[in-house]
């Protein structure tokens, strides 16, 4: 079989797999409906929600829109197919390499310093960061305005 031909046998497949049967209550799930790839964030122009026509069983899937818009993803999504929820993940507040501001903030002291995060981490994420000037390796956590909070 040639590859166009098992290209078309897929996509039939998966629309007879996304068509509503009527009468039946059925699953809802999120499609893309172009190419996203790796690393690009998933805006909600890009979703579409569809009726499965049978129930998919042992697989963790998105069912909500609200569960992907903003997320960015892990691999390639490929339009009308199903998103495996481990295929996406948060947005990254913080970047590798770039110079951020910490804060450690205890019984009415607060102290502020730029460090250097050796890793990306999204909102909430406990990152671990270098101090550009002693070289001390140290942890923090990622807080919403890209800073990183710091508890002793």
């Amino acid at each position: 079989m040639t590859r166009l031909r098992r290209l078309a046998a897929h996509l039939a497949l998966t629309a007879l797999m996304l068509a509503p049967l009527p009468g039946v209550a059925a699953d809802l799930a999120v499609v893309v409906n172009r190419v996203v790839y790796p690393g690009e964030t998933v805006d909600a122009a890009a979703l579409q929600q569809v009726t499965l026509r049978r129930a998919v069983n042992g697989q963790a899937f998105v069912r909500d829109v609200a569960e992907v818009e903003g997320k960015v993803a892990k691999r390639t999504l490929v339009p009308g197919r199903l998103i495996p929820v481990a295929a996406l993940r948060d947005a990254y507040v913080v970047e590798a390499g770039t110079v951020v501001t910490v804060i450690y903030s205890h019984a009415g002291l607060t102290i502020t310093s730029q460090a250097v995060p050796l890793e990306p981490g999204a909102l909430g994420a406990m990152v671990k960061l270098r101090n550009p000037d002693s070289g001390k390796i140290f942890s923090g956590i990622v807080m919403a305005d890209g800073t990183v909070r710091v508890s002793g």
